[in-house]
């Protein structure tokens, strides 16, 4: 039996268990409740254990890894919490770390902002609609890994496509992934390339969702589109590109195949993000206890930043 049908079958099975618990007769009664709750149990069971062994094991045994001195050749001593210690004095990580997040914030800022105004250029009503829409969602489509040997190829020097268009219109060849101040930028120019049309798809519903009364009021009142956008569409619309920007920024947070098959975190370390450089520590330097530590403070580092935008997300939906 394939894996995926066997993890279907536990996840119906929970289902089941919970529904027969939700519409147990008489479930206002403790006592009914907990004869139900020991007679199903054994439906949940199995899904929990699957859970577990998929997501629970292993970050329990990555923080195992992390307070120890773990080598793929040699002993495993324990060593507390020297790999952390040693990050703090780890000019490369706390870089990392810098590189990561201003790469971050360019990756969802710019799609953010171009998603919403496309957002609202689909929204309206013209000609050929759906096939701009389809057109506009196709970078979304293609798998990453060859979205990036395209551009690599494009990125070239000399034979790059992207210097010869420069030429065309008088302005000088620029390094792009290839020069230590360029690579960021260009790095967030395919990212942001390949993923305006999720944020786009995700404001566009958003936007459909919209009551048309504060509009027809607004069109009576003499508003101009700017203002329209600016008072009405931007404010309803708020909690859809909040969440937009969530998953934008998980998605740049956690970004590893562009940058690796484009720069391989170079040139030198000036591309290397904390993904590519906690993956050359465990697995080009066979270091996994100090890449352990740093995929936990990775984590936490996601963690939080998720935490604030979605207490932000909240604010918004209780104002």
């Amino acid at each position: 039996m394939p894996v995926w049908r066997f993890g279907t079958i536990l996840l119906r099975c929970a289902i089941m268990s919970t529904s027969l618990l939700s519409q147990a007769p008489g479930s206002t009664v403790p006592g009914d409740r907990k004869a139900y709750a020991r007679h199903y149990w054994m439906f949940a069971a199995p899904a929990a254990v699957v859970v577990a062994a998929v997501i629970v094991f292993p970050w329990l045994f990555t923080l195992f890894m992390s307070v120890h001195d773990w080598k793929v050749s040699g002993a495993t001593p324990y060593v507390g919490l020297a790999n952390y210690t040693k990050m703090i004095g780890d000019e490369r990580f706390l870089w990392a770390i810098v590189r990561t997040l201003v790469f971050t914030a360019a990756s969802v800022i710019a799609p953010v902002i171009l998603g919403v105004w496309a957002a609202v250029c689909f929204a309206a009503k013209f000609r050929g609609r759906g096939i701009a829409r389809t057109i506009f969602v196709l970078p979304m489509m293609a798998t990453p890994v060859a979205i990036s040997l395209v551009w690599t190829m494009m990125f070239h020097p000399q034979l790059g496509v992207l210097n010869y268009l420069l030429s065309l219109v008088g302005l000088p060849p620029s390094a792009w992934v290839y020069g230590s101040d360029t690579v960021i930028p260009t790095l967030v120019m395919v990212e942001t390339w390949q993923w305006t049309p999720l944020v786009m798809l995700i404001v566009l519903g958003g936007i459909a969702s919209l009551p048309q009364d504060p509009y027809e009021a607004a069109t009576l009142d003499g508003a101009t589109s700017w203002q329209m956008f600016r008072h009405i569409t931007l404010p309803l619309a708020w909690p859809f590109i909040v969440v937009a920007s969530v998953i934008r920024m998980i998605d740049a947070l956690k970004a590893f195949d562009t940058i690796y098959v484009i720069t391989l975190g170079g040139p030198g370390t000036s591309s290397e993000t904390l993904n590519i450089l906690l993956y050359q520590t465990a697995f080009a330097y066979y270091d996994l206890g100090y890449g352990s530590a740093m995929v936990v403070v990775f984590f936490v580092l996601i963690l939080l930043i998720s935490m604030l935008l979605l207490h932000v997300r909240q604010k918004q939906v209780l104002q």
